[in-house]
């Protein structure tokens, strides 16, 4: 069956802050120059903002450039930031209150917002519609369309009804091509097609190693007695720290007596016996979390992984023919905690340097270097050049004496000290074997403040089309039990926050194997990242699968 192809001047691959900031951008200049111009949007999720989950405190910065009147047009800003904290926690019991002078100043949150950004997403893609582009949702680009001189051209979309065992089944539908003068990548964090164009054109060449988190999330309902619209708590230590793991926490009080929680680990920790989840089940019994949730429902869960090298890390983001984007090239700053309005600024940027190209009459193809310039020119670049000594410090030093100099580099130096420190560590060589490590024994969940694993996938409301290929791939179907069991006794069963990856045995315990529970998939990408093996390849798999995140 052959592929339907479109053409469009410009694709955008990912329909999240920064692909949306993008589209939105090209066709406002459209608009003003009078010039046609045609944008299509695709988002793998079933809707726009469906697979989206972040903190999130957004800085309004990039917003206020897109839309300076994001407030009447009914932008979901609904709660400005009334109180800041940040806590070091001790012990199960211990906190201590980081006194505001002693914060890093980028950490101050005066002027942002407590958001969904899901709910965020949704309405930037209602602009898009309004201003005329099209957006597709329920279709993953799933295979990038090369040019003969080996140019990007555009992408395809996956195929639909494709069963199991890799045969078509009935109502089978060929993905479609589409094609373009250029495209921009814009998947988010360890985007499928950004990480083969990274490897294919060389773009990290000159970066030093791209460092992750995995930051797992849950949305409350609390006693409205305990609300307080506006709150930001931030903090690390406990319960991470027990193993020498890294990391840090949030809780956000929305609007409506809602209230997010969630645990950000780094993806450099060295116990293969640490379970992100269950670090971060643990962490919710402390009594600075249950003052807020105790009492409360747990509404919703999600996870998703986090690019947070910053400059240091940061690829090329020109190839010929396409842009590399937002997170899937990683412009969070982690001084901040923050990626959304990097992130749409690099969006924003990337409308400006194509319209002037296609204004110009150019038919697509080209390395457009001029986006490169334009970005190292902005208020982001600044920014990321800024606190691209943060991360580097904190896992050089630790919380204590890395806290130091960021905030001697930060609050001193406004981030402008004359060196640079490097962190050339890979992620998912950090792990040391099993049978070095002490193992964790974590308490059983008690149903109101702890859950399991598989009752937190249900309320994320993921699904996928079972009887569909599985698209966590493997290079080597025998490595998971022939060196991750031996060597890292399975870490792949505890890093993952969705119960995917599961080692099965006969009823006598012998022939151990790997069982992939595809269909719990969350699409955090951290299976992709951390297997230390580099064995598991994260593919899209049928368009509309995954979670369906309200609010997050």
């Amino acid at each position: 069956m052959e592929r339907e192809s479109m053409e469009f001047d410009v694709v955008v691959v990912g329909g999240g802050p920064a692909g949306l900031s993008a589209a939105c951008r090209l066709m406002q200049l459209a608009g003003e120059a009078g010039h046609e111009l045609s944008v299509v949007v695709l988002e793998k999720g079933s809707e726009v903002g469906a697979h989206i989950l972040s903190g999130a405190v957004i800085e309004p910065r990039a917003l206020d450039e897109l839309f300076p009147d994001w407030k009447a047009q009914g932008a979901p800003l609904l709660t400005p930031v009334s109180d800041d904290e940040v806590y070091f926690l001790k012990s199960a019991e211990k906190a201590v209150k980081v006194p505001s002078a002693l914060v890093p100043k980028p950490m101050h949150n005066t002027g942002n917002y407590v958001v969904s950004l899901g709910n965020v997403t949704r309405w930037l893609g209602e602009q898009a519609e309004a201003l005329g582009i099209e957006i597709f949702p329920g279709f993953p680009a799933a295979e990038v369309i090369y040019n003969d001189d080996g140019s990007v051209a555009g992408v395809i979309t996956g195929d639909m009804g494709i069963g199991a065992d890799g045969e078509p089944k009935d109502g089978f539908e060929p993905g479609m091509e589409l094609r373009a003068k250029y495209t921009l990548f814009a998947e988010g964090c360890r985007g499928h097609l950004g990480k083969q164009l990274i490897t294919k054109f060389a773009l990290d060449a000159d970066a030093d190693p791209q460092h992750y988190g995995i930051g797992i999330k849950e949305l409350w309902e609390v006693d409205p007695v305990k609300h307080r619209p506006g709150l930001v708590v931030h903090g690390a230590g406990w319960p991470l720290a027990e193993t020498g793991s890294s990391g840090g926490f949030f809780l956000y009080h929305l609007e409506d007596n809602q209230v997010v929680v969630g645990l950000i680990t780094d993806l450099n920790y060295s116990n293969p016996h640490l379970s992100p989840f269950d670090e971060f089940q643990r962490m919710k019994h402390h009594p600075l979390f249950t003052a807020h949730l105790e009492g409360g429902k747990r509404v919703s869960y999600g996870a998703r992984a986090i690019a947070k090298g910053g400059l240091n890390a940061l690829p090329r983001m020109t190839l010929p023919g396409a842009l590399l984007l937002g997170c899937d090239a990683g412009t969070l700053n982690f001084s901040k905690i923050k990626g959304t309005h990097t992130a749409m600024k690099s969006g924003l940027v990337a409308a400006e340097t194509v319209f002037e190209a296609l204004r110009a009459g150019d038919e697509g193809g080209q390395e457009l270097t001029a986006f490169g310039e334009a970005f190292r020119s902005s208020w982001a670049w600044d920014e990321l050049y800024r606190s691209r000594n943060f991360g580097p410090a904190l896992h050089k030093w630790g919380p204590y004496l890395g806290g130091a100099f960021n905030f001697v580099d930060q609050n001193w130096f406004g981030g402008r000290l004359p060196f640079t420190l490097h962190d050339t560590s890979e992620d998912h060589r950090a792990l040391d074997t099993a049978a070095t490590r002490q193992p964790i024994e974590y308490p059983k969940p008690d149903g109101k403040l702890s859950f399991d694993k598989l009752s937190s996938v249900f309320i994320s409301n993921t699904n996928h089309e079972e009887d569909q290929p599985v698209h966590l791939r493997l290079a080597d179907p025998e490595l998971p039990v022939r060196v991750n069991l031996m060597l890292y006794n399975a870490p792949e069963q505890r890093y993952c926050p969705a119960g995917v990856y599961e080692i099965v045995r006969e009823d006598d315990g012998s022939n151990p194997r790997l069982q992939i529970n595809a269909q719990n998939c969350v699409h955090c990408k951290t299976c992709d990242i951390k297997d230390p093996s580099q064995n598991i390849t994260w593919a899209t798999p049928e368009g509309g699968g995954g979670p369906n995140y309200p609010n997050m």
